[in-house]
């Protein structure tokens, strides 16, 4: 019986924001499948199986639930102990083995709720794995929801009529339009499970307490306090009213239907206030309390019951050990936290992985004057997610900046994937903790040696678009500007100032940053000049001196905004006389009402009383710093940030005639051989994988003695290579275990004796052709445990790791990948040929990181690569990878952590 493949079981959501559990079918299956059966109409049941029926038979039951999890498949929804849906294909015999029959089955109680889509959506994800190409479908001309969930699926249809049945067909392979209709589907899903959550009718705080210093009696009171839109009750048994509020002794006995809870009892009592709310029916949980995984051992398995509570119930839930929720839209006003502040309403959502220092930031956003339009403490991320919020956000009216605090990933696939959408419509800025706690991790490899999971989380967002801060201050500093101004279009700015030292200082800051402060054109300067005294300068930075006042700010703001020279301007502002400070903000505040956001606008205040109240409003907001630096950095991102908005998305590159099973083959021949744990392939192992992929290395073979050496080399008729064979020269170069440029039989002799004789378990060596000159660059992977394979590039062959000068990204990489990841790396000038030097085929080299790519992508059995050193030969003379390592495993599924992303699914999420 073929193994039930536990790494398939997801959470999905529905569309009408409930939750169910997806999984393949088992065979002990047969009861609930047959209770499903009795349940559905006659009509569903025509539909299904094309004539009346009333009972599945055993031998039905049997076939139905016992598959082998690849030609035969079946997936079911789960909704607590009922099987609700099924989906299964059968794959084809004869010569159309790569195509598969597919069926499908929904309660009637559930039907549109998106189920059908989801068991569509997996059994094609699935199908791929195992080499099905199409689906093909018999549906009744009536059966007109099969027929949307086929039409709506973003597939490429054939519909044929035959004898008065349509026959559709649709190829598995995943289009731009299936991606999106996935996309759509799940956005709509997460933000409709939301909703309770953030625009809640009804509110009940389990745990209220009378005692304003306790968290139940502060949350309590900030509900009341900011004048929530709905009804609020306490539920406290102890206490008949609550700050004047009736309380109730339990959730059940409030009269009225209630849409959030806020749970904050003590953790024993946890489990018996989540299912009396699943019995009221409510949609939102907040859990505040804390004492779950976040303290390990008992709180793992508290957790996952609780959240298994709330699954089963279709509830959505914050925390647990969370700070709570807050939402300042006028129509709801919901303070659902414990901070001692509510912050001023505006356009920044924010989430935060840390309750403490949620309270901080809500603190820090309000000094600054950063308007909050909703924010979450997600605290363990039990079952609402930073992924779920940023679905959320992506269409809310209310936001246009998004802030994350982060001090773990769940699904860092996921996360790209909405990321790069989402960042492309509203900027997301995150600051990621723990750089440096994870280290270099001991590795067998060079890329795993400079891999870390820091390296990680930068190539994350360096694809995704996400603005990676290093600390809050950084944060702030960046969202004040994102909330309050324009997207700069360049990199050209202007400096307005009325002291010379703090432009000097901002001049300097800004050219550090890689912005740049063009000389303005004669005419720009006449017309700045008549403005100011003669003492001033206007050549940029414009140094109005001491005396100007607010008459100069304002006539040369305006012509600044108003010139195409320059795509931002910041104005510095130090306080020369005790008085004027008011009315020079004010002057920057008419200049900005009337740039109308043409362009972006800074302002440094360099006082110690803070931003002048005249540079914000309810209407408008000119962001403000103590100091030019902090000007500046901010400013690079942003820029950097408009570059990425403009940049083509790029594509990952499909190519003809790769010999997939040539690679696949030989794999499993190895894992056969070594068992499910893998190890390093052989060289003719590498050899073959790497040729099937178009990636070529030298002509080489093992010789085990030294005459057998000089017989390959003289077959080869060049000079070559020796390196030792053996499992603990694992890097030959830093043992002495490779001979360069033998072209003697003397030479080859005395070589094999040489790099044999460097380790006491040598196997032989390795006679290879040799190939002289170019650049040596290095092309590696390695498996990231929680984002999947990590791509690397660098330049200077053995010395990578010394050098440390490389790039990285997560797989898939494309073709923009590729190109970036070659120019981004500081000797990237070398294989342009720097100083004489001949260049380098990089269009070539390009192709091979992407090559690379493709093999990690059908091969997933591969969790360490090194191709090093890679020669880049001389323009149209391509590359060749002289040395190359692949360390492999046995994998189970075609689904790996890492690798998979299925939208509207939480697998591997946590």
């Amino acid at each position: 019986m073929a193994e039930y493949p536990a790494d398939l079981e997801f959470d999905v959501a529905l569309k009408d924001g409930g939750t169910a559990r997806l999984r393949p079918i088992r065979p002990d299956d047969s009861e609930a499948l047959d209770a499903m059966f009795t349940r559905l109409s006659a009509e569903a049941v025509y539909h299904r199986f094309f004539r009346a029926k009333t009972r599945l038979t055993p031998a039905e039951l049997e076939y139905f639930t016992h598959v082998d999890y690849a030609d035969r498949m079946a997936f079911v929804m789960q909704h607590k102990d009922e099987i609700i849906g099924v989906g299964r294909y059968d794959r084809s015999a004869g010569e159309d083995d790569d195509v598969a029959e597919v069926a499908f089955a929904v309660d009637d109680s559930h039907q549109g709720r998106g189920i059908g889509t989801q068991l569509l959506q997996h059994l094609t994800y699935f199908a791929r794995g195992q080499g099905i190409v199409g689906f093909t479908a018999w549906v009744l001309p009536d059966n007109y929801p099969m027929m949307r969930v086929f039409r709506n699926s973003g597939y490429t249809l054939r519909r044929h009529v035959s004898e008065g049945v349509y026959l559709v067909e649709f190829p598995t392979q995943e289009t731009p339009e299936s991606r999106e209709a996935e996309g759509d589907r799940e956005k709509r899903a997460i933000a409709t499970s939301l909703l309770p959550i953030f625009y809640p009718r009804s509110v009940a705080v389990i745990g209220a307490s009378r005692n304003p210093a306790s968290i139940g009696g502060r949350l309590f009171h900030n509900l009341l306090e900011e004048s929530f839109a709905g009804a609020v009750f306490p539920v406290n048994p102890s206490a008949p009213a609550v700050n004047g509020v009736r309380a109730y002794p339990s959730v059940l006995d409030i009269p009225d239907p209630v849409d959030l809870a806020f749970i904050v009892v003590p953790k024993q009592h946890v489990m018996a206030a989540v299912h009396q709310c699943a019995e009221k029916g409510v949609r939102g949980l907040v859990v505040i309390t804390a004492g779950f995984s976040e303290v390990g051992g008992d709180g793992d398995a508290m957790e996952a019951e609780l959240l298994a509570a709330v699954r089963n119930a279709d509830m959505r839930m914050v925390g647990p050990n969370c700070m709570g929720v807050l939402n300042t839209d006028p129509s709801v006003k919901l303070n659902g936290t414990f901070a001692p502040l509510y912050p001023p309403a505006g356009n920044v959502a924010m989430s935060s992985q840390s309750g403490a220092l949620g309270i901080a930031i809500l603190d820090y956003a309000s000094d600054l004057n950063i308007g909050i339009s909703t924010f979450v403490s997600v605290g363990n991320k039990s079952d609402v997610s930073g992924n779920d919020l940023l679905l959320y956000w992506e269409d809310d009216p209310a936001t246009d900046v998004i802030l994350l605090y982060l001090e773990s990933f769940g699904n860092p696939r996921r996360f790209s994937r909405l990321a790069r959408r989402i960042g492309r419509k509203k900027p997301i800025v995150a600051v990621k903790s723990g750089r440096t706690a994870a280290g270099t991790r001991a590795a067998s490899s060079h890329t795993g040696a400079l891999a870390s999971a820091d390296v990680a989380v930068d190539a994350l967002f360096r694809q995704a678009g996400v603005i990676r801060t290093h600390d809050l201050d950084e944060l702030f500093d960046i969202t004040a500007l994102l909330a309050n101004q324009p997207v700069p279009d360049g990199r050209r700015v202007a400096v307005l100032t009325n002291a010379g030292g703090p432009g000097i200082l901002l001049a300097d800051a800004l050219e550090s940053t890689g912005l740049r402060l063009p000389v303005f054109s004669e005419d720009l300067q006449k017309k700045l000049a008549g403005h100011l005294s003669a003492e001033a300068a206007v050549r940029n930075p414009v140094d109005m001196v001491a005396s100007a006042g607010p008459d100069e700010y304002r006539a040369c703001l305006a012509d600044l905004l108003d010139s195409d020279e320059i795509d931002a301007v910041i104005v510095v502002y130090i306080p020369a006389a005790p008085t004027g400070t008011p009315e020079t903000a004010g002057a920057i505040r008419d200049a900005s009402l009337n740039n109308q956001g043409r362009k972006t606008l800074l302002s440094v205040f360099m006082r110690s009383e803070g931003p002048p109240d005249e540079l914000h409003s309810d209407q408008y907001r000119v962001p403000v710093y103590r100091f030019p630096e902090s000007a500046a950095r901010a400013l690079a991102r942003a820029a950097t940030y408009g570059e990425w908005l403009k940049r083509p998305t790029g594509s990952v590159r499909e190519f003809a005639g790769l010999e997939v099973d040539r690679a696949r083959s030989t794999i499993e021949a190895f894992l056969s051989r070594t068992g499910p744990e893998g190890g390093w392939l052989e060289p003719d192992d590498v050899a073959e994988v790497l040729s099937g992929f178009g990636l070529q290395l030298p002509r080489s073979k093992v010789a085990s003695t030294a005459d057998e050496a000089v017989s390959i080399a003289e077959t080869f008729g060049g000079p070559v290579v020796l390196k030792v064979v053996s499992d603990s020269a694992l890097h030959k170069s830093d043992v002495g275990g490779i001979a360069l440029n033998l072209n003697t039989e003397e030479e080859v002799r005395e070589g094999f004796d040489r790099v044999t004789a460097v380790v006491a378990d040598a196997d032989g060596a390795l006679v290879q052709e040799f190939v002289g000159g170019g650049h040596e660059v290095i092309v590696g992977m390695t498996e990231d445990p929680s984002f999947g394979p990590l791509v690397v590039f660098g330049l200077g062959g053995i010395f990578v790791e010394l050098i440390g000068d490389a790039s990285f990204r997560i797989h898939p990489i494309t073709d923009l990948d590729a190109h970036d990841m070659i120019r981004e790396v500081k000797a990237a000038k070398l294989l342009d040929g720097y100083r004489g030097q001949p260049p380098g085929d990089v269009p070539a080299l390009e192709e091979a990181i992407l090559r690379v790519s493709a093999l990690i992508d059908a091969v997933p059995e591969i969790v360490e690569m090194d191709l090093n050193p890679v020669k880049v030969l001389e323009p149209g003379s391509g590359v060749r990878a002289v040395d190359a390592r692949i360390k492999v495993r046995t994998v189970s599924t075609a689904y790996i952590p890492g690798r998979v992303d299925i939208p509207a699914s939480e697998a591997f999420r946590k």
